[in-house]
């Protein structure tokens, strides 16, 4: 392209964005003009490219003088942290008890019920089994309360710190007792 190909570009450009208004006033100047006036002229340097350092999080930080994040060490354990990592890990662990229980029952000989029967002849003692069905229902009671409590959340209730933890404590107790209820069944 030409030196005042470009320029005449420039113009017709300046004239659309400046409307028809401002654009009649400037098709009566020096079209130089307006180009010196309101395009300024670039100059671009080039250097050659500088390969990237290949060095990790930590090593990037002692370089720059950055000092060691001090990261969970340093903080008391909150109550919604703790209901927020158990929510997950009962989650994983509904999970483990859906594998377990399908590949029981597709890999062992007789039907899940015979092998609880067998438990109940066993003479463990019904304290030990009631602690063993705790155990189980603990995380699925866990999970559907606090699945809940999050569900609330999700429709604006019970957003401030107070009641995200009066609602913590409140689905605890709940969790619990419904574990309590349903390991008592027989």
């Amino acid at each position: 392209m030409t030196h005042t190909l470009i320029k005449l570009k420039i113009f017709i450009l300046i004239k659309r964005l400046a409307g028809n208004r401002l654009g009649s006033q400037l098709l009566r100047q020096d079209p130089a003009k307006i180009i010196s006036n309101y395009a300024r002229t670039v100059t671009l340097k080039s250097t050659p490219a500088t390969a990237a350092i290949q060095e990790g999080h930590d090593e990037r930080n002692m370089r720059l003088g950055r000092p060691q994040s001090p990261h969970l060490t340093i903080y008391r354990p909150q109550l919604t942290a703790m209901l927020s990592i158990s929510h997950r890990a009962t989650g994983i662990m509904l999970a483990g008890y859906i594998v377990l229980f399908s590949a029981a029952a597709v890999y062992l000989e007789c039907p899940l019920e015979y092998y609880i029967e067998q438990l109940k002849c066993a003479e463990i003692g019904a304290g030990n089994i009631f602690f063993v069905k705790f155990l189980l229902a603990f995380p699925l009671t866990y999970h559907f309360w606090n699945g809940i409590r999050h569900l609330l959340w999700d429709l604006g209730k019970f957003l401030t710190i107070r009641e995200v933890y009066a609602t913590g404590w409140t689905m605890l107790a709940i969790a619990t007792a419904s574990a309590v209820a349903l390991s008592g069944m027989s």
